[in-house]
């Protein structure tokens, strides 16, 4: 994910307002690996600056995945988590208390039969593991 100063002057370049509230969103995403729910960065966000709205949360989270700077998840764990971390990965996912990890692997096997597929051009995979993390493990 690109630095929060960046992040502000490609929403001015692409017609955007860079506002503090969105500034403050893309300095909470940057470097993260927890794949938070918006409902999570907004209450995060919201102790550092009590005037952000939920609705501008959703509406940047919206426009940094359509500008293709974070990726939109669905991993079955109730709301839409995001991941700045664009680059091609796949994720565990605990079923106890839903903390997803970014994994690394290659899963060449993996692959739609042409007679399924037909004409679908396929763009990308995503594996997702589901168990329980150490910590839901623990008695």
């Amino acid at each position: 994910m690109r630095s929060p100063t960046e992040l502000g002057e490609l929403f001015r370049s692409t017609g955007r307002k860079n506002t503090a509230q969105r500034q403050c969103i893309f300095e909470l995403l940057h470097g993260s690996t927890a794949h938070p729910t918006a409902e999570a960065i907004f209450a995060e966000a919201r102790a550092k600056m009590p005037s952000i709205s939920l609705r501008t949360v959703y509406q940047t989270l919206n426009d940094l995945a359509s500008l293709g700077e974070i990726q939109q998840l669905d991993l079955g764990t109730g709301s839409f988590r995001f991941d700045p971390n664009i680059d091609s990965h796949h994720h565990l996912v605990c079923i106890e208390c839903g903390s997803a990890q970014d994994i690394y692997a290659a899963f060449p096997e993996v692959q739609v039969p042409p007679a399924v597929a037909g004409d679908f051009e396929l763009t990308s995979t995503e594996v997702v593991f589901r168990g329980r993390c150490a910590s839901c493990r623990r008695p």
